[in-house]
């Protein structure tokens, strides 16, 4: 792949979350309804998603492009520890689904995310939000996968390859934060 056909891909992805834009006004109204009425957001994610989850969890706790007042939210893979034991005693495919069990409240929102859909652990999660009794809004690629039809929000990313996914999604918490930051002064 030449770097002219990678960035041609990459804005191509992100162009092409116009087609979406219905479920993404909604993802938002849900992300920003949660913390404007005092819930938090519980973010999952495997390998790069992961690290999207953090990088969410991170804008909302820290900052993102001004000061404002903390807000809510967990990265469920973060702890190494909690993640190791899940998996261990539990099998990995509960490691988000027992910590939504353990750490949600009424009023919280699960966020999923995942380029490819299929991973059992956030198809496990978004079932385990359900009985919870939580709205759910999920990142999604590659079609959606298993985990399509699973949450309250789905924002499936056009296209077929994962690495369009991530960058949408990586645009879309971006966009999100934005929204957020303008939400709570």
């Amino acid at each position: 792949m030449t770097f002219e056909k990678s960035l041609a891909e990459a804005v191509r992805a992100l162009e092409s979350l116009a087609e979406i834009r219905p479920a993404i006004d909604t993802a938002a109204e849900l992300i920003v309804g949660t913390l404007r009425g005092g819930g938090k957001l519980l973010i999952c994610g495997n390998g790069g998603s992961a690290a999207e989850a953090a990088h969410f969890a991170t804008e909302l706790v820290g900052r993102f492009d001004r000061s404002r007042r903390s807000l809510p939210a967990v990265a469920l893979s973060s702890d190494g520890s909690l993640v190791t034991c899940i998996g261990n005693d539990f099998g990995f495919e509960h490691v988000f689904s027992r910590q939504v069990a353990g750490l949600s409240r009424p009023g919280d929102l699960v966020v999923a995310i995942t380029s490819s859909g299929t991973s059992p652990n956030i198809v496990e999660a978004l079932h385990e939000a359900k009985r919870q009794g939580l709205k759910s809004v999920a990142l999604l690629g590659r079609g959606g996968g298993n985990a399509k039809g699973l949450a309250t929000c789905e924002l499936i990313t056009p296209g077929s390859r994962g690495i369009s996914a991530q960058e949408s999604h990586l645009f879309l918490i971006h966009y999100f934060c934005e929204l957020i930051d303008a939400a709570f002064p």
